[in-house]
């Protein structure tokens, strides 16, 4: 659902810049008072996997395959906040290292994949998991919310294009959300399954009101980036090679519908590692599972510093308050993740 450079015009791509702007300060915003350190490392750890996930691209139907968005999985494992700059970080990677997305679309592709997706995702999980307490209903929120990103991700993209005169809204509402919802079918299992996992090995770090009710001893996280790293490994070593070359949904509805011809040729910004091969390598396969480690390594670190360098603003943000001599400092408000 990456969005290349030639499919939308001047007044879209300002407004949709606009938009991603002001969700990714909200975001820095919440953080720069609200960071975990707990989440400083996990951050890294879901940037990579979302990275990596999404070059793995799966078989849908008719020459179409899809990929994890994965805007929701990161969103309900570390919050809202945490999930638009996760995804993010990732799409601004894709898009300079890779020209996966074009450079003056990055505004429309964060806006669809980065702020609609978990912020409307974490929503809905929210509402639903607020009516069903046990366990299986929440995970019911987490693959009904995942599903729900991805089509909501795609009628943004579609009405962006229409807007930009690309695509008539009657022809391409129907066609990207038709593909989208079966795409969104493997984002809600893959996300479910993913987290049931996670939840599974590491009961601690379940959101403690949502999923579990009670506050659970908080363990040490060395052991989940170390199982994470090599499972990175092994999906980048033994399954990214294998992933389909179909293209995927947005590539799919713009070749049958005509307006692919409108992509730039070349991307506006050389790219280091075009379509995800590191050049001079002449194993695809090889080529293709080096960009992967180069990108989810590039990812981890920015993702973690970043994440850092929040986590040092909230810590040092007390001592930035009022206080006058002979007062005892003003409390600090209970952290609250939302954006009310």
């Amino acid at each position: 659902m990456h969005i290349p450079d030639g499919f939308l015009d001047t007044k879209t791509i300002v407004a949709t810049s606009l938009f991603s702007l002001i969700g990714i300060g909200r975001a820095l915003k919440v953080l720069k008072t609200q960071m975990s350190p707990r989440k400083v490392p996990l951050m890294g750890l879901a940037a990579a996997f979302i990275f990596v996930a999404q070059m793995i691209n799966f078989p849908v139907i008719a020459g179409t395959s899809g990929h994890l968005l994965g805007a929701v999985l990161v969103a309900v494992l570390l919050g809202p906040s945490e999930g638009i700059l996760v995804m993010s970080v990732v799409l601004i990677v894709q898009c300079f290292l890779f020209a996966d997305g074009g450079v003056l679309a990055l505004g429309a592709n964060i806006f669809n994949m980065g702020i609609i997706a978990p912020v409307a995702g974490y929503s809905l999980y929210r509402l639903i998991s607020g009516w069903i307490k046990a366990d299986y209903g929440k995970y019911a929120a987490v693959a009904f919310a995942a599903w729900t990103s991805t089509v909501l991700a795609s009628v943004c993209c579609v009405g962006e294009l229409a807007w930009s005169g690309t695509a008539r809204w009657s022809i391409g509402f129907p066609a990207m959300t038709g593909i989208h919802m079966l795409i969104g079918i493997g984002e809600a299992l893959i996300t479910t399954f993913v987290l049931a996992s996670i939840y599974k090995a590491r009961p601690d770090l379940r959101p403690f009101k949502d999923m579990s009710g009670d506050k659970r001893e908080a363990r040490p996280l060395t052991g989940v980036l170390i199982y994470g790293s090599l499972m990175l490994l092994g999906l980048v070593l033994f399954v990214l090679p294998f992933a389909s070359r179909w293209p995927d949904g947005l590539e799919k509805v713009a070749a049958t519908l005509g307006f692919d011809t409108k992509a730039l040729a070349r991307p506006m910004v050389p790219s280091p590692i075009p379509e995800y091969r590191v050049p001079g390598i002449g194993s695809l396969p090889l080529a293709t599972a080096l960009a992967g480690v180069i990108g989810a390594i590039l990812i981890f670190v920015v993702s973690l510093v970043l994440a850092k360098i929040l986590f040092r603003k909230s810590r040092d943000e007390p001592s930035r308050r009022k206080w006058t001599p002979g007062q005892s400092p003003e409390p600090r408000p209970p952290s609250k993740d939302h954006f009310s």
